[in-house]
């Protein structure tokens, strides 16, 4: 992996251009082009507002490279796969809008996913948070912040897309606590703030959760997931071929409590959202969470 190699490309916009956008939309893509198509046609055809798109290409011979090129003005380019984190940062660096939107390139944004992310924030009156948009998955998995299971397709080859678009409105979900999981907003000054993904996770697995942390520390305590701005969700077509880092341990070490600790007692993942969220109470079930995380880091070594 060369990550010198990495090519900026903007094309040059206008201040209209500027503050028509509403979002700054950022997409990694390892060689998934039939998705990666699928994903930015549904953002074209199902978004109310306009927005700026923006690819990172990793690798790309299986001519995402060239689709792109012809295709999507703002992009970056490794030669090799450089992994999530430096992806999502290359593309970031060419943002002009105040707002970032992560997506991962196997999801389907389904109409006014962006109207319902842009109310939630419009509603926040600062930078100080993270909002998510809620995904439909064909299996029922850990993840209780997702709508599942509905079988809409397990690949592009099975996708029932008239189907969902007739009937996903029908799924029930509340606004859940958390957020984390991408199409997920936050403010630019945030994310130059925290410095972005952490590129020491790289490929990226844990990254998301870090972030969070990252954010956590920085002082946001607004994490939400919007019911009513959903996608539907392939479920990690580039994740099953890369080798994997070890971010569960990473996480430990860095922080000081697994990622589950923080997921249940600080980010209290999954739950109905009942607003901002603040420090947990030093109770003796999270003492006993923190004791064990302590034993981990021990025998980590």
């Amino acid at each position: 992996m060369d990550i010198r190699k990495i090519d900026f490309h903007r094309k040059s916009v206008s201040r209209l251009q500027k503050e028509t956008y509403k979002f700054s939309i950022l997409i990694p893509s390892w060689n998934n082009m039939a998705y990666l198509k699928t994903c930015i046609s549904s953002i074209r055809k199902n978004s109310r507002y306009e927005h700026q798109i923006i690819v990172h290409i990793n690798d790309g011979s299986d001519g995402t490279k060239d689709w792109v090129k012809e295709n999507i003005p703002d992009y970056t380019l490794s030669e090799s796969n450089t992994g999530v984190c430096f992806a999502f940062n290359a593309a970031a660096s060419l943002a002009v809008s105040d707002y970032l939107v992560l997506i991962d390139d196997d999801n389907y944004l389904l109409p006014d996913w962006d109207y319902w992310l842009w109310e939630e924030i419009q509603k926040i009156g600062h930078p100080y948070f993270a909002v998510s948009a809620t995904k439909i998955e064909h299996k029922k998995t850990f993840n209780q912040c997702v709508i599942a299971p509905f079988d809409y397709g397990l690949t592009l080859d099975s996708f029932k897309e008239a189907k969902l678009l007739k009937t996903y409105k029908e799924l029930q979900i509340n606004d859940w606590n958390g957020s984390s999981w991408y199409p997920m907003a936050i403010h630019k000054h945030i994310w130059n703030l925290v410095g972005g993904m952490s590129v020491e996770y790289t490929p990226g697995m844990y990254s998301d959760p870090d972030f969070m942390m990252k954010l956590w520390k920085a002082g946001v305590r607004y994490y939400k997931g919007v019911s009513k701005s959903r996608c539907y969700h392939f479920m990690s077509q580039s994740v099953r071929r890369i080798k994997k880092n070890n971010g569960r341990k990473q996480f430990l070490l860095k922080w000081g409590m697994s990622n589950s600790t923080f997921r249940d007692y600080y980010l209290k993942m999954g739950g109905d959202f009942k607003g901002y969220l603040t420090e947990p109470e030093m109770n003796i079930k999270l003492k006993a969470r923190l004791f064990r995380d302590k034993l981990k880091i021990l025998f980590s070594f």
